[in-house]
């Protein structure tokens, strides 16, 4: 099984990757199966029929999926290409503690198969551009952006995977900060985690980032797997051709090396296991 379980396109702010080229591409690639994840960060993005200006950074609108024509557009890929690739409809959530309600929300309104839990922001300051981390030591950073975590894990459910867990650590620029410290908080996440039968996601673009280990790191692996977790995913986290479906045969080679005997792929909210 060759599937892609985190993929970008034109409803995600940050890319121009027009989602019927995405299929194309993967059919071409050969695989037999992508989920769409695009971008919904409430706190930090507007939805496009809130009635707000649309802020543009850097010429890309500061705004979420536009719901209706993403679920329609999907449909219609469906129709069109569905004896040759399955299509899923996922999203990626970036959830913050005070942003739970309107995801709670969203969810409710659409027949997803797959949503991503991801830590994008915390207190609305963003890691990519170094605002959350200001004023603040690199314990001090870590530490705040597990603890919001755990909060999530705990008061929020309604997704499969947690993505790219310890992404914090792609933008730290102070270092590695030792897993040994983050450990307890961990721990306590993937905890909850397995507890609740969701699970995590191998994101194989540590490669392109250059980072020394992956992505989560091979430590959380482990007591992932150490803690009886089995759901893992993988996803490219793709934002453009180049990206797509990249190193997924490298992830399931490291999961087999770290005792793992299976992947995910969603139907439904519902795991579907697959040998590596």
């Amino acid at each position: 099984m060759f599937a892609d379980y985190h993929v970008h396109t034109e409803f995600s702010d940050d890319s121009v990757y027009p989602m019927e080229d995405v299929v194309r591409d993967a059919i071409d690639m050969g695989m037999e199966e992508i989920c769409f994840t695009d971008h919904v960060d409430y706190g930090v993005k507007v939805d496009w029929d809130c009635g707000e200006e649309i802020v543009y950074r850097c010429g890309e609108p500061m705004a979420n999926v536009d719901y209706p024509r993403y679920a329609a557009k999907i449909g219609r890929l469906r129709e069109q290409y569905g004896g040759q690739i399955t299509l899923r409809m996922g999203m990626e959530f970036g959830v913050q503690m005070h942003t739970i309600p309107r995801f709670e929300a969203l969810y409710g309104r659409y027949p997803f198969d797959f949503i991503i839990l991801s830590v994008h922001q915390v207190e609305d300051k963003e890691f990519w551009n170094g605002d959350f981390q200001a004023g603040r030591s690199q314990q001090e950073y870590n530490e705040r952006y597990y603890e919001e975590m755990l909060g999530l894990v705990s008061s929020f459910h309604d997704y499969s995977v947690l993505g790219h867990m310890d992404l914090i650590a792609r933008y730290d620029e102070a270092g590695v900060y030792p897993f040994e410290k983050i450990r307890p908080y961990a721990e306590k996440i993937l905890r909850k985690v397995v507890e609740d039968g969701k699970g995590i996601e191998v994101n194989t673009s540590y490669h392109r980032y250059g980072l020394g280990d992956s992505t989560p790191s091979k430590d959380i692996l482990r007591l992932y797997r150490d803690l009886g977790g089995r759901i893992v995913t993988i996803g490219s986290d793709s934002h453009k051709r180049e990206h797509l479906g990249a190193y997924v045969r490298e992830a399931k080679e490291l999961l087999r090396s770290l005792g793992f005997e299976e992947f995910c792929t969603f139907e439904q909210m519902k795991p579907m296991f697959h040998k590596l």
